[in-house]
């Protein structure tokens, strides 16, 4: 067995998604194994006998459930939305309560009941001010940041917004996100030497003041049929813009997750549906060697 993977051997394990944004969840709850960059990838590699967009361990710390969060690449990361809700499930279906909080790299995390495969959670306030994002330069008004896209005196996408969701996101506003090919831009602005910490990218098509169509770039994971924290970012970022309420419905490739930047205390809260895969045990870690 591989190195990387012999400390994981025989945990319990789920693989679940939320709108087809996958995940590969292992308990480490009962056990002095930790995560690694090298076991990340290879829980994570699509040609491996898993595979996702994200690893996901359910730890203990302090006595209080915390979620850890890892890219396919071997890259940890600060917030997941979507795992977020997978994580409320299956902690709210072992305590069988209606609501439960567990932390996260980014902050504590509520999360509620709403349906018997849907779940909601508060991913707290955004952060908008340009070193809470952050960016590498001053910039007073993060509605509107200085990227451009295609020549100079005629670019294709320009003036983005950045919020900070847990994790660095860059937004643009288009016509049509069909009409811009996020799969040949998406890295080049997630490591734009603007973001430090590189970023998610998305392209946003408002439908309505109460609608988002929005396809993501995931850092570190590439396109994904969905990205919760994404979601919230495109919602804050529409409505700072006057383009949508504080409340709409955002449509993802995986499907609509239900956004309401609260009014009362700046949260955000999101909604959607989970999925239970398949889980087991990682008793067969033995074919991730291959």
């Amino acid at each position: 067995m591989r190195p990387d993977l012999a400390s994981l051997t025989d945990l319990p394990f789920w693989k679940m998604n939320g709108l087809g944004n996958d995940f590969f969840i292992v308990d480490l709850r009962h056990t002095d194994a930790c995560m690694t960059s090298a076991a990340a990838q290879l829980l994570g590699d699509r040609g491996g006998p898993y595979g996702c967009d994200q690893i996901i361990t359910l730890e203990s710390r302090a006595g209080e459930p915390f979620m850890g969060i890892w890219n396919a690449d071997g890259g940890a990361v600060e917030a997941c939305g979507n795992a977020a809700r997978c994580i409320g499930w299956l902690l709210m279906k072992e305590s069988g309560e209606e609501s439960v909080a567990f932390l996260t790299p980014a902050g504590d995390i509520e999360a509620h009941r709403i349906g018997s495969m849907r779940i909601s959670v508060d991913m707290g306030e955004p952060k908008l001010h340009w070193q809470d994002i952050p960016l590498a330069e001053q910039m007073d008004d993060t509605r509107f940041i200085d990227i451009k896209l295609g020549p100079i005196d005629n670019p294709v996408l320009w003036g983005p917004s950045a919020v900070n969701m847990g994790n660095p996101h860059c937004v643009f506003f288009v016509n049509d996100v069909y009409a811009h090919q996020l799969d040949r831009f998406g890295s080049m602005i997630e490591n734009h030497p603007l973001f430090p910490e590189r970023a998610n990218v998305s392209v946003a098509q408002v439908t309505s003041q109460y609608e988002i169509r929005l396809r993501v770039w995931e850092r570190g994971v590439g396109i994904t049929k969905a990205c919760g924290t994404a979601a919230c970012a495109a919602l804050v970022s529409a409505h700072r813009r006057r383009l949508t309420a504080r409340k709409a419905t955002v449509i993802l490739d995986g499907g609509p997750l239900a956004i309401d930047w609260r009014e009362s205390d700046d949260h955000v809260l999101m909604a959607g549906p989970i999925e239970l895969e398949y889980e087991g045990r990682l008793a067969a870690c033995e074919q991730a060697k291959r």
